[in-house]
């Protein structure tokens, strides 16, 4: 099972990159995209609709210009979940479940936060504690989940540039890195990119388009968490450098899944 998780940054910017063209290309099974910035009754166009994807969107209640996630999928899926039970996700569109025989696969999309507005950076974390506690119920379940999304954290030193100044800025602050790191290692869930590339500066996100993505400064902000019994059957991960259809890259990961 081959899986693509994206930050479009606006699904309408992305298509007009050419990121449907190229998704086509890579024939993957489910694709998770993130930051959509659309309500789905405006996207008339068929470029977001491409032949052989079942299609399903999760936009803001609050501004359908803002957030918004979406699942493509090959196979349909034996039901959809969207939302996690708390406001900050449920109202801005920030998580949609599809579930398969024998997988069920998420797009969730963590808030920004702030350096400066302490009302943005609390907002972040109550999303923080939601999705936290989301997983928490997860683990209870009896089947294997893989979580695809812009959690906005970068988990360690090799995940960001400059992380000792970068220790100071949302995104990479302790209590950011503190709570990521329980999900992996108090919670024991898998960062599956990490289980297949340990190397260093694998960034998906770059700050100021152009002189940040030629430097390489960035941070790895993008994951897919699977639970425990997906560990070994991760095959191969990579983040797609090859066209920009956003500021953040597509993260492609292999699953030994049906």
């Amino acid at each position: 099972m081959k899986v693509i998780s994206l930050n479009v940054n606006g699904i309408r910017q992305a298509a007009d990159r050419g990121f449907f063209e190229w998704m086509v290309r890579q024939d993957p099974d489910v694709v998770c995209l993130q930051d959509i910035q659309a309500d789905e009754r405006s996207l008339n166009d068929s470029v977001f609709f491409p032949p052989g994807y079942n299609t399903y969107f999760f936009d803001s209640l609050e501004d359908p210009e803002q957030a918004g996630v979406a699942i493509y999928c090959k196979t349909m899926p034996k039901a959809i979940m969207t939302g996690m039970g708390f406001p900050e996700c449920d109202f801005e569109g920030r998580f949609i479940q599809a579930d398969f025989d024998k997988v069920s696969i998420g797009a969730f999309l963590t808030p920004h936060g702030s350096n400066h507005e302490n009302e943005l950076q609390e907002h972040k974390y109550r999303f923080m504690e939601g999705f936290k506690n989301h997983l928490i119920k997860t683990r209870r379940k009896r089947r294997e989940f893989i979580f695809c999304g812009t959690a906005n954290v970068a988990r360690s030193p090799i995940d960001v540039s400059s992380w000792f100044v970068n220790q100071r800025n949302s995104g990479f602050l302790a209590e950011e890195r503190k709570w990521i790191n329980e999900i992996f290692n108090e919670l024991e869930y898998v960062d599956a990119f990490r289980q297949v590339n340990k190397q260093d500066k694998q960034y998906t996100w770059w700050p100021d388009y152009e002189r940040a993505w030629k430097l390489d400064e960035g941070g790895r902000l993008d994951y897919q968490i699977t639970t425990p019994g997906i560990k070994h059957l991760v095959q191969g991960g990579s983040v797609y450098k090859g066209q920009r259809f956003s500021d953040h890259a597509p993260l492609i990961m292999e699953y030994n899944i049906d």
